[in-house]
């Protein structure tokens, strides 16, 4: 699932993001690029972790798949 957010404003060390249905989420501003400003488009990739495990697994096959290959 994706969601995206727009940053609406920024309170001290946070940023309040706005997405596309309206809902307002509070963000801490170090944990976004040190180039955003308000009215910046963020995305957010939203996966269950069995998800993220079977993707990182297919991931590591491919890059020992690719170095026996490159040998």
């Amino acid at each position: 699932m994706l969601i995206k957010f727009t940053i609406d404003r920024f309170e001290e060390d946070k940023a309040v993001l706005i997405a596309d249905s309206g809902a307002a989420v509070i963000w801490p501003k170090n944990k976004l690029p040190a180039d955003i400003h308000e009215g910046s488009a963020l995305s957010f990739k939203i996966e269950e972790a069995g998800e993220r495990e079977k993707l990182d697994k297919q991931t590591a096959k491919d890059i020992i798949n690719e170095i026996i290959k490159n040998s």
